[in-house]
């Protein structure tokens, strides 16, 4: 890989980075970076995020920050179908299954991340190959005040769940616009919770994810704006 682009200084210097390759298929991004292109993104799922990091100058890495630290910006990626629907849930970040109690709204992990986000679709519908799946224009977005409230108040009920020692009796379906689902390299892995009775417990590692009903009006919203 070649010489990674300096951080973005300004909102205004990242949104026309990301302007400036909509319309690039990923292989014409990974030529740029010098990378290899996946033939299947099974293995390589956080792939395509990290060649846009790579190109947009991300700094956060690995660090529980924004990826646009500077800047305070989230980078997320949303794969589309050509009618612009997004085709799966959004990760935001790693459910806390312990020692969540007293934790409020404005200061989770969940907020600050989805505080400021720059979201990039990608035409990726599975018929066309890595290579031909193309960058769509950049959105950046900030929750509503009505947005927040119904975020605040899925993750509030999702808390409560955890906190009461109703992990596993939270599914996909609970919550209206943010769920919880496990997130594991598989059945095997295993983190803390709390049980029925407040004891420790073993459950599958959980993380947070926006279902499509949310990025779809994002989508939509910004489609009426531009």
């Amino acid at each position: 890989m070649i010489a990674k682009p300096s951080a973005p200084q300004t909102e205004e210097e990242l949104m026309q980075r990301a302007q400036s390759i909509a319309g690039l298929n990923l292989q014409q991004l990974a030529q740029l970076a010098n990378v290899p292109v996946p033939d299947n993104l099974q293995r390589d799922k956080g792939w395509t995020g990290q060649l846009l990091e790579w190109h947009l100058g991300a700094t956060a890495g690995s660090k529980p920050v924004p990826d646009f630290e500077l800047l305070g910006i989230e980078l997320k990626t949303i794969p589309v179908n050509r009618a612009g629907e997004p085709l799966e849930t959004t990760y935001i970040c790693v459910a806390p299954l312990t020692g969540c109690a007293g934790q409020t709204w404005p200061d989770s992990p969940v907020r600050i991340k989805l505080n400021r986000v720059l979201w990039v679709p990608i035409l990726a519908e599975r018929s066309i190959a890595v290579a031909q799946r193309i960058i769509g224009f950049p959105i950046l977005w900030s929750p509503t005040v009505q947005e927040d409230l119904a975020l605040q108040a899925d993750w509030e009920e999702l808390m409560d769940m955890i906190v009461l020692g109703q992990v596993d009796q939270i599914t996909a379906r609970t919550g209206e616009f943010l769920q919880i689902r496990p997130k594991a390299a598989n059945s095997k892995v295993r983190t803390q919770g709390i049980g029925a009775h407040g004891q420790p417990i073993e459950t599958l590692p959980r993380g947070f994810y926006l279902k499509k009903n949310f990025t779809r009006k994002i989508l939509t919203d910004s489609a009426l704006l531009t």
